[in-house]
């Protein structure tokens, strides 16, 4: 039978359930992940305010 555990999200070896992680290079390359999909969601959220903007002056002022 094999102990519970979880694989590492970013090269899938097995870990303890506790851990996060494998190692320090993988940490490091998940945080990385992490700061590029919260830019990514940054700048599509300012995307869509600014259509908003733009929609709303055509909408109103026109």
């Amino acid at each position: 039978m094999v102990e519970p555990h979880k694989h590492c999200p970013v090269c899938g070896s097995p870990i303890p359930m506790k851990e996060r992680v494998c190692s320090a290079d993988c940490q490091k390359v998940l945080e990385q992940q992490q700061k590029n999909i919260k830019k990514s969601r940054m700048m599509l959220f300012g995307v869509i305010v600014v259509f908003i903007l733009v929609w709303a002056y055509f909408m109103f002022f026109k």
